[in-house]
């Protein structure tokens, strides 16, 4: 370039130069580029996850498989004595609470644990640029891979207690690909506004706590039968059924699919609204 053409460039002024540069992306965009990112990055997530177990149960010989033994020593106590207590044939009662433990185990510890999906993890987000999603999908992950281990008792149950399996079974798939949609958008937004008020963790736990009792996990839906109605309208109870169900080889509630979707799609709008108006102050408010 010659001297002559380098003075004959234009000159912009500071307003030109700043139109001329791309506009920033808007949150809506990055919002939906963080959980697409995150989404493409699973090898770290499910790593993560995988070593979240691994450090929970560091030095213990059964590892995650003492939860399972605890499980199976809760339920069969639980289940002779409330049988006698509700007048039910254990043979179709303890079926009925060994899969509505197991179910809400996965449900409760994706609430707990999605209080702390950031603050749990401050270290990583403080040290490393990653996607924020990502540690939300790492909680529904751990969560998974501890239900599977919980899940081997169910076989057992199955032939010990005689459960009817059909192709029925198959809707137990749908059921939890669900559940853990349901999981992604409580994480992030517990997550979030955890980050922000610390009294929210201790808050959600107790209120899981009382609808353990509230919800029929343990006591059958028939038991109240002029509330029935009702009850079948809890979205814990949807939750918890539509996988409950078909593991007994009955057919859920008629509200519990609609429940369940319906808590998919408007929670997980909500949640994405509330990710995209505060994401960028989760780093902040760690």
């Amino acid at each position: 370039m010659s001297v002559n053409q380098a003075f004959s460039e234009p000159v912009l002024s500071p307003i030109e130069r700043d139109a001329a540069l791309p506009a920033p992306a808007s949150r809506f965009s990055e919002a939906i580029t963080d959980l697409a990112a995150g989404v493409s990055r699973s090898w770290i997530w499910t790593r993560l996850a995988y070593q979240d177990i691994k450090l929970r149960y560091r030095g213990s010989v059964l590892g995650p498989f003492w939860v399972t033994l605890t499980n199976l020593i809760l339920i069969v106590s639980m289940g002779s004595i409330y049988a006698e207590l509700f007048h039910t044939d254990p043979m179709t009662y303890v079926p009925y609470i060994m899969m509505g433990i197991l179910v809400w185990q996965f449900v409760s510890g994706t609430i707990n644990e999605g209080c702390g999906t950031f603050t749990d993890a401050k270290d990583v987000i403080q040290q490393v640029p990653m996607p924020f999603s990502v540690q939300a999908y790492r909680v529904v992950y751990r969560n998974l891979i501890v239900f599977a281990h919980n899940v081997v008792i169910v076989p057992f149950g199955i032939l010990i207690f005689k459960v009817p399996v059909g192709w029925g079974l198959l809707a137990v798939i749908p059921g939890l690909i669900l559940l853990s949609l349901n999981g992604l958008w409580i994480s992030l937004l517990l997550g979030t506004v955890s980050t922000r008020f610390r009294d929210i963790p201790p808050i959600v736990a107790n209120m899981v706590q009382v609808l353990f009792f509230l919800t029929p996990v343990f006591w059958p839906l028939d038991a109240v039968q002029n509330l029935r109605s009702i009850l079948a309208l809890n979205p814990f109870f949807a939750w918890i059924d539509v996988v409950r169900a078909p593991l007994l080889g009955v057919a859920p509630e008629p509200t519990s699919w609609p429940i369940l979707i319906g808590s998919v799609l408007g929670g997980g709008l909500c949640s994405f609204l509330f990710f995209v108006r505060f994401r960028e102050r989760i780093a902040y408010w760690i």
